[in-house]
């Protein structure tokens, strides 16, 4: 079984990112906030990780505030009132409150998750809820205000991709006399 390994480090230079990436790295995943104010991140605060869904969770805070995917009937009334065409009828308990104004289609603010999250199979059990929560939101996540890194198949499949944001931070600091 793969090693699950996870860091989250406040990086605010591009040498200090590529220190870690070169010591304890490299990693399959790579996540930092794209918006302001940071929403569950620290400023320039990193997340690496080499699972997906483990990263995912790190960032929500999973653990810690005991989340977990959990059967919700959906009131009809309700129902009609919020966003998304329909609901299922799971939500995620404990949602991250710093979530309730980001605009998407996958849950609402108080973390009912959309019918389209349900698997294609149907197979509406808890693992396959949250399976499939984590597929859509990692697919998802720049639309809510984060940066993905990610492994490019054709460049490296084992680690992220990020020699192209690198050389633009480092653009960037090298244009504010940083570097």
């Amino acid at each position: 079984m793969q090693e699950r390994r996870l860091i989250r480090r406040v990086l605010p230079h591009v040498y200090d990112f590529k220190t870690v990436w070169k010591k304890e790295g490299p990693f399959r995943y790579a996540l930092t906030s794209s918006d302001f104010p940071f929403v569950l991140l620290e400023e320039e605060e990193w997340i690496f990780a080499d699972d997906p869904v483990v990263l995912l969770k790190e960032l929500m805070q999973w653990d810690r505030r005991k989340m977990k995917m959990v059967k919700a009937p959906v009131a009809e009334k309700t129902n009609q009132a919020i966003r998304f065409e329909r609901l299922s009828r799971w939500r995620i308990k404990n949602f991250p409150e710093e979530w309730a104004p980001l605009i998407n289609d996958m849950f609402t603010p108080s973390g009912q998750v959309a019918e389209k999250v349900v698997p294609a199979d149907g197979m509406e059990t808890q693992e396959n809820m949250e399976k499939s929560f984590f597929d859509h939101l990692g697919q998802k996540i720049h639309e809510i205000g984060y940066i993905l890194l990610e492994p490019v198949a054709a460049i490296d499949p084992d680690a992220a991709h990020v020699e192209d944001y690198l050389k633009e931070w480092e653009e960037d600091e090298r244009d504010a006399g940083l570097i």
